[in-house]
Protein backbone atom coordinates (compact mmCIF):
# COMPACT_ATOMS: atom_id res chain seq x y z
CA UNK A 1 0.00 0.00 0.00
CA UNK A 2 2.89 3.13 0.55
CA UNK A 3 4.30 1.52 -2.27
CA UNK A 4 1.30 2.61 -3.94
CA UNK A 5 0.91 5.65 -2.43
CA UNK A 6 4.82 6.89 -3.14
CA UNK A 7 4.12 5.63 -6.71
CA UNK A 8 1.28 7.98 -7.12
CA UNK A 9 2.54 10.55 -5.88
CA UNK A 10 5.94 10.47 -7.79
CA UNK A 11 3.28 10.22 -11.00
CA UNK A 12 1.69 13.31 -9.51
CA UNK A 13 4.53 15.61 -9.20
CA UNK A 14 5.86 14.29 -12.45
CA UNK A 15 2.66 15.55 -14.37
CA UNK A 16 3.23 18.64 -12.31
CA UNK A 17 6.90 19.31 -13.27
CA UNK A 18 6.19 18.46 -16.99
CA UNK A 19 6.41 21.51 -19.17
CA UNK A 20 4.70 22.20 -21.88
CA UNK A 21 6.27 23.16 -25.67
CA UNK A 22 6.22 27.02 -26.79
CA UNK A 23 4.32 26.13 -29.40
CA UNK A 24 1.03 25.54 -27.29
CA UNK A 25 1.29 29.46 -26.42
CA UNK A 26 1.79 30.27 -29.78
CA UNK A 27 -0.97 28.50 -30.97
CA UNK A 28 -3.66 28.89 -28.23
CA UNK A 29 -2.83 33.09 -29.56
CA UNK A 30 -3.37 32.00 -33.50
CA UNK A 31 -6.51 29.99 -32.16
CA UNK A 32 -7.70 32.87 -31.03
CA UNK A 33 -7.42 35.46 -33.50
CA UNK A 34 -8.52 33.32 -36.44
CA UNK A 35 -11.69 32.41 -34.38
CA UNK A 36 -12.17 36.15 -34.41
CA UNK A 37 -11.93 36.45 -38.26
CA UNK A 38 -14.49 33.86 -38.69
CA UNK A 39 -16.65 35.05 -36.46
CA UNK A 40 -16.58 39.01 -38.25
CA UNK A 41 -16.87 37.69 -41.62
CA UNK A 42 -19.56 35.14 -40.65
CA UNK A 43 -21.49 37.48 -38.52
CA UNK A 44 -23.05 40.67 -39.80
CA UNK A 45 -21.15 43.31 -36.93
CA UNK A 46 -20.55 46.49 -38.14
CA UNK A 47 -16.79 47.21 -38.58
CA UNK A 48 -17.50 50.00 -36.81
CA UNK A 49 -18.18 47.99 -33.40
CA UNK A 50 -15.65 45.17 -34.26
CA UNK A 51 -13.06 45.28 -37.09
CA UNK A 52 -11.62 41.94 -37.92
CA UNK A 53 -7.42 41.20 -37.59
CA UNK A 54 -7.04 41.09 -40.95
CA UNK A 55 -8.30 44.76 -41.34
CA UNK A 56 -6.89 45.87 -38.05
CA UNK A 57 -3.41 44.44 -39.58
CA UNK A 58 -3.93 46.38 -43.36
CA UNK A 59 -4.70 49.51 -41.27
CA UNK A 60 -2.33 49.14 -39.34
CA UNK A 61 0.26 48.65 -42.15
CA UNK A 62 -0.90 51.72 -43.59
CA UNK A 63 -0.29 53.76 -40.64
CA UNK A 64 3.50 52.54 -40.53
CA UNK A 65 3.97 53.39 -44.25
CA UNK A 66 2.80 57.07 -43.30
CA UNK A 67 5.08 57.27 -40.26
CA UNK A 68 1.57 58.15 -37.81
CA UNK A 69 2.10 55.18 -35.62
CA UNK A 70 6.09 55.59 -35.41
CA UNK A 71 5.90 58.75 -34.16
CA UNK A 72 2.94 58.39 -31.37
CA UNK A 73 5.21 55.19 -31.03
CA UNK A 74 8.62 56.77 -30.39
CA UNK A 75 6.80 59.50 -28.05
CA UNK A 76 5.37 56.80 -25.77
CA UNK A 77 8.55 54.81 -25.76
CA UNK A 78 10.18 58.20 -24.48
CA UNK A 79 7.53 58.77 -21.92
CA UNK A 80 7.65 55.37 -20.57
CA UNK A 81 11.18 54.37 -21.27
CA UNK A 82 11.94 57.68 -18.92
CA UNK A 83 9.41 56.92 -16.49
CA UNK A 84 9.85 53.03 -15.94
CA UNK A 85 13.86 53.57 -15.39
CA UNK A 86 13.17 56.31 -12.68
CA UNK A 87 10.59 55.23 -10.54
CA UNK A 88 12.14 51.75 -10.49
CA UNK A 89 15.98 53.19 -9.46
CA UNK A 90 14.07 55.03 -7.06
CA UNK A 91 12.12 52.38 -5.64
CA UNK A 92 14.82 49.53 -5.74
CA UNK A 93 17.40 51.97 -3.62
CA UNK A 94 14.48 53.15 -1.23
CA UNK A 95 13.21 49.81 -0.79
CA UNK A 96 16.65 48.62 0.03
CA UNK A 97 17.09 51.59 2.58
CA UNK A 98 13.78 50.83 4.19
CA UNK A 99 14.02 47.22 4.16
CA UNK A 100 17.88 47.24 5.98
CA UNK A 101 18.32 50.71 8.46
CA UNK A 102 15.65 50.75 11.06
CA UNK A 103 15.84 54.68 11.14
CA UNK A 104 14.82 54.75 7.04
CA UNK A 105 11.80 52.01 8.26
CA UNK A 106 10.48 53.67 10.87
CA UNK A 107 10.96 57.13 8.77
CA UNK A 108 9.96 55.54 5.31
CA UNK A 109 7.32 52.91 5.46
CA UNK A 110 4.61 55.12 7.02
CA UNK A 111 4.72 57.22 3.94
CA UNK A 112 4.77 54.50 1.61
CA UNK A 113 1.89 53.28 3.24
CA UNK A 114 -0.21 56.21 3.45
CA UNK A 115 0.43 57.36 -0.43
CA UNK A 116 0.72 54.41 -1.76
CA UNK A 117 -3.51 53.62 -1.50
CA UNK A 118 -3.94 56.92 -3.29
CA UNK A 119 -5.05 56.28 -7.11
CA UNK A 120 -1.98 57.91 -9.36
CA UNK A 121 -4.29 58.87 -11.94
CA UNK A 122 -6.40 61.28 -9.50
CA UNK A 123 -2.70 62.74 -8.96
CA UNK A 124 -2.72 63.57 -12.87
CA UNK A 125 -4.64 67.03 -12.79
CA UNK A 126 -2.19 68.05 -9.82
CA UNK A 127 1.12 67.34 -11.17
CA UNK A 128 -0.22 69.18 -14.23
CA UNK A 129 -0.80 72.20 -12.25
CA UNK A 130 2.51 72.18 -10.76
CA UNK A 131 4.61 70.99 -13.79
CA UNK A 132 2.55 71.67 -17.12
CA UNK A 133 1.10 69.91 -19.88
CA UNK A 134 4.80 69.12 -21.18
CA UNK A 135 6.41 65.88 -20.84
CA UNK A 136 7.60 66.26 -17.43
CA UNK A 137 3.99 66.05 -16.27
CA UNK A 138 3.76 62.33 -18.17
CA UNK A 139 6.91 61.12 -16.77
CA UNK A 140 6.36 62.12 -13.39
CA UNK A 141 3.27 60.22 -13.16
CA UNK A 142 4.62 57.06 -14.74
CA UNK A 143 7.28 57.23 -12.31
CA UNK A 144 5.43 57.58 -9.20
CA UNK A 145 3.17 54.45 -10.68
CA UNK A 146 6.32 52.37 -10.82
CA UNK A 147 7.58 53.99 -7.66
CA UNK A 148 5.44 51.77 -4.99
CA UNK A 149 5.04 48.45 -6.31
CA UNK A 150 8.29 48.56 -6.92
CA UNK A 151 9.87 50.19 -3.55
CA UNK A 152 6.84 47.49 -1.70
CA UNK A 153 8.24 44.56 -3.31
CA UNK A 154 12.02 45.64 -2.70
CA UNK A 155 11.55 46.03 1.14
CA UNK A 156 9.70 42.69 1.15
CA UNK A 157 12.33 41.30 -0.59
CA UNK A 158 15.23 42.52 1.91
CA UNK A 159 12.96 41.18 4.68
CA UNK A 160 13.22 37.43 3.37
CA UNK A 161 16.30 37.58 2.96
CA UNK A 162 18.40 34.62 5.10
CA UNK A 163 19.67 36.14 8.59
CA UNK A 164 21.91 33.28 8.53
CA UNK A 165 23.45 35.14 5.37
CA UNK A 166 23.62 38.03 6.76
CA UNK A 167 25.49 36.73 10.09
CA UNK A 168 27.46 35.57 7.99
CA UNK A 169 28.67 38.18 6.34
CA UNK A 170 29.28 40.69 9.52
CA UNK A 171 31.11 37.29 11.22
CA UNK A 172 33.28 38.48 8.56
CA UNK A 173 33.29 41.79 9.04
CA UNK A 174 31.95 42.82 5.69
CA UNK A 175 30.89 46.45 5.76
CA UNK A 176 27.15 47.43 5.20
CA UNK A 177 27.77 48.41 1.41
CA UNK A 178 29.13 44.75 0.73
CA UNK A 179 26.34 43.08 2.75
CA UNK A 180 23.61 45.18 0.45
CA UNK A 181 25.63 44.83 -2.59
CA UNK A 182 26.64 41.10 -2.22
CA UNK A 183 24.05 39.36 0.31
CA UNK A 184 21.13 41.59 0.20
CA UNK A 185 20.27 42.93 -3.15
CA UNK A 186 20.82 39.41 -4.86
CA UNK A 187 18.83 37.35 -2.21
CA UNK A 188 15.55 40.12 -2.95
CA UNK A 189 15.80 40.27 -6.79
CA UNK A 190 13.58 37.68 -7.38
CA UNK A 191 10.99 39.90 -5.44
CA UNK A 192 12.04 42.82 -6.92
CA UNK A 193 11.64 41.44 -10.29
CA UNK A 194 7.83 40.04 -9.56
CA UNK A 195 7.78 44.34 -8.40
CA UNK A 196 9.14 45.69 -11.55
CA UNK A 197 6.31 43.27 -13.12
CA UNK A 198 3.37 44.59 -11.93
CA UNK A 199 5.04 48.12 -12.22
CA UNK A 200 5.44 47.37 -16.00
CA UNK A 201 1.17 47.08 -15.91
CA UNK A 202 0.93 50.03 -14.07
CA UNK A 203 3.48 52.33 -16.21
CA UNK A 204 0.94 51.14 -19.46
CA UNK A 205 -1.72 52.26 -17.83
CA UNK A 206 -0.77 55.62 -16.64
CA UNK A 207 0.99 56.28 -20.17
CA UNK A 208 -2.26 55.99 -21.44
CA UNK A 209 -3.83 58.37 -19.37
CA UNK A 210 -1.63 60.93 -18.90
CA UNK A 211 -1.65 61.13 -23.20
CA UNK A 212 -5.07 61.17 -23.59
CA UNK A 213 -5.68 63.97 -21.06
CA UNK A 214 -2.43 66.48 -22.21
CA UNK A 215 -0.79 65.38 -25.22
CA UNK A 216 -0.92 65.82 -28.86
CA UNK A 217 1.58 62.88 -29.65
CA UNK A 218 1.40 59.29 -28.04
CA UNK A 219 -0.34 56.08 -28.27
CA UNK A 220 -3.03 56.96 -26.01
CA UNK A 221 -3.39 60.42 -27.71
CA UNK A 222 -3.99 58.35 -30.98
CA UNK A 223 -6.74 56.42 -29.33
CA UNK A 224 -8.79 58.92 -27.86
CA UNK A 225 -8.62 60.92 -31.48
CA UNK A 226 -9.62 57.87 -33.24
CA UNK A 227 -12.46 57.26 -30.54
CA UNK A 228 -13.50 60.63 -31.10
CA UNK A 229 -13.97 59.99 -34.79
CA UNK A 230 -15.54 56.28 -34.37
CA UNK A 231 -12.59 55.22 -36.49
CA UNK A 232 -12.48 51.86 -34.47
CA UNK A 233 -10.15 49.76 -36.97
CA UNK A 234 -7.20 52.83 -36.46
CA UNK A 235 -8.28 52.53 -32.43
CA UNK A 236 -7.60 49.01 -32.74
CA UNK A 237 -4.45 49.56 -33.94
CA UNK A 238 -3.45 51.50 -31.18
CA UNK A 239 -4.65 48.76 -28.26
CA UNK A 240 -2.69 46.60 -30.47
CA UNK A 241 0.42 48.72 -30.43
CA UNK A 242 -0.17 48.76 -26.49
CA UNK A 243 -0.07 45.29 -26.50
CA UNK A 244 3.00 44.55 -28.32
CA UNK A 245 4.63 47.22 -25.84
CA UNK A 246 3.05 45.19 -22.79
CA UNK A 247 4.63 42.20 -24.41
CA UNK A 248 8.23 43.25 -25.11
CA UNK A 249 8.53 45.09 -21.40
CA UNK A 250 7.99 41.64 -20.27
CA UNK A 251 9.94 39.85 -22.42
CA UNK A 252 12.33 42.20 -21.79
CA UNK A 253 12.40 41.73 -17.95
CA UNK A 254 12.06 37.97 -18.33
CA UNK A 255 15.67 38.16 -20.38
CA UNK A 256 17.41 40.66 -17.41
CA UNK A 257 15.86 38.88 -14.37
CA UNK A 258 17.62 35.25 -16.22
CA UNK A 259 20.78 37.30 -17.15
CA UNK A 260 21.01 38.54 -13.40
CA UNK A 261 19.06 35.51 -11.72
CA UNK A 262 21.20 32.53 -13.30
CA UNK A 263 20.77 30.46 -10.60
Amino acid sequence: MNAMYRRAVVNRLAFIDTKLPGWVSTLSLIGLIVLWEIVCRASSVPELYLPSPSAILVTGWDMIDSGELLINAKASMYRIGWGFVIGSIAGIVLGLATGFFRLAEAVGNPIVHALYPIPKIALLPLIILWLGIGELSKVTIISLGVFFPVIINTYSGVKNVDPLLIKAAVAFRASRLSIIRKVILPGALPVIFAGLKLAAGTSLLLLVAAEMIAAKEGIGAMILHYGDLMLTTKLMVGVLALSLLGIAFNYSLNWLEKQLISW
